[in-house]
């Protein structure tokens, strides 16, 4: 859940007023229950689809990066040898980019929802691809969306439908906690609690805006209604959280992992966190991830100036970032789900908002997209002047979710090339 901080405090102290009206753009699913996965047949229960997003904010170096030639033959380029188990469940762009998604490192923040120009005063997000999803069809798990991010800040993918920041889980063993100790009765009565305080608090929300409608301009109290709507949602949501503390969580056998909170072993926190993402997608926790990987520790060598030595040792630290995606993809690979792999079911989008960091290059970005059941084995090839829309490959992530629409953000329809898979 997007606001774990708030809701599963189980000494409810982190319920305030005030971050309770930060979260509030949250949208709110209701339940899946298990009298309607009774009615779900077979093929229903295994045609169930998940996504997983993924950003490394550091750029990524296009010469190790982007293959050679076009189509299914291809030849793999350095980071690519190291997924090669995967090619054939594996889709690498080149020629993409968000259109209007400028500022260097301001961009970062926009990988997920596309809102051009986030380095200009008076930015204003907008809703990020997980969120979207969790929107639509959230209700049918625990938790509608995780947001996680390794770093020692607050940065975040996930940006409600008003362009609040979703604060992201930075330990992976906070994470696993979350999402498999049920905790004694005397807890789950706490936390309960703490979401009937909120619910509270959504309530004295509600007279205050009553009371100054009256002396809002026309265009004011537009933006009152929305927000007011955004209210009601996530009071939807934690009557939903509530009902879920009463019912059992998943029992795994793996423990829960170690801290660690060096942010020079970032590719070590990533392998962490991707084991439990893994548990949650195989458990079905949730089938919506958005993950940040904050390489900021790096930056300086990322101005490279094409210096050998300084280009061998960025280079080291992106190989083993890439080794840790093949573990996750090969962990995603190995686990059953129904007749097909979790794989097989799980979109992974990686990629980065720099096609290069040494420039602060907004433009060509690296971005490869494995699983999830399209025609894939490809490098899709587009003009490197005038880039495509990365935005349109978000409009297929999204119709291959079963949602039904053909834009998104800046993208206007799918992604050229880009066919479903035959069931």
């Amino acid at each position: 859940m997007p606001i774990k901080h708030q809701l599963d405090d189980p000494c409810g102290t982190g319920l305030t007023r005030r971050s309770v009206l930060r979260a509030s753009g949250v949208t709110l699913a209701l339940p899946w229950l298990e009298s309607r996965a009774e009615h779900l047949g077979t093929e229903d229960a295994q045609s169930l689809t998940r996504m997983v997003c993924i950003q490394t904010n550091m750029g990524i170096l296009p010469d190790y990066f982007f293959p050679t030639g076009s189509g299914k033959n291809y030849i793999a380029s350095h980071y690519l040898e190291r997924l090669a188990e995967h090619r054939n469940q594996m889709t690498v762009f080149s020629g993409v980019s968000l259109p209007g998604v400028t500022g260097g490192h301001a961009a970062q923040k926009c990988f997920l929802t596309g809102t051009p120009h986030p380095e200009r005063g008076g930015f204003r997000n907008g809703v990020s691809l997980d969120q979207y999803a969790a929107e639509e069809v959230g209700n049918q798990t625990r938790f509608p969306s995780l947001s996680l991010a390794i770093t020692n800040e607050n940065a975040t993918l996930s940006y409600t439908r008003s362009g609040a920041p979703i604060p992201a889980e930075k330990s992976p063993r906070a994470l696993f906690q979350k999402l498999f100790i049920q905790g004694d009765a005397r807890e789950v009565k706490e936390r309960v609690e703490s979401l009937r305080q909120g619910r509270s608090t959504l309530d004295f929300v509600a007279e205050q805006s009553q009371r100054i409608d009256q002396r809002l301009s026309t265009a004011d109290r537009s933006t009152m209604d929305q927000y007011k709507t955004a209210v009601r949602e996530l009071e939807r949501r934690l009557l939903a959280a509530e009902q879920w503390e009463y019912r059992p969580k998943p029992i795994v056998d793996e423990e829960a992992p170690p801290e660690n909170n060096d942010p020079r072993q970032f590719v070590e926190r990533s392998k962490l966190i991707f084991d439990v993402m893994k548990l949650a997608l195989q458990t079905d926790s949730t089938r919506i991830i958005s993950l940040f990987i904050d390489t900021t520790v790096i930056h300086n060598i990322t101005h490279h100036g094409n210096r050998p030595e300084t280009l061998a040792e960025l280079r080291g630290h992106e190989e083993r970032q890439f080794d840790a995606l093949n573990d996750f993809l090969t962990h995603l690979s190995q686990s059953r789900d129904g007749d097909k792999t979790l794989l097989d079911q799980t979109m992974v989008l990686y990629g980065t908002c720099m096609g290069s960091a040494n420039s602060h290059s907004n433009v060509n970005l690296p971005v490869l997209l494995a699983g999830g059941g399209f025609q894939h084995g490809q490098h899709l090839v587009f003009d490197r002047d005038n880039n495509y829309p990365l935005s349109n490959l978000y409009v297929s992530m999204l119709q291959r979710m079963g949602i039904r629409t053909d834009q998104f953000s800046t993208g206007t329809g799918t992604m050229n090339g880009l066919e479903f898979a035959n069931s």
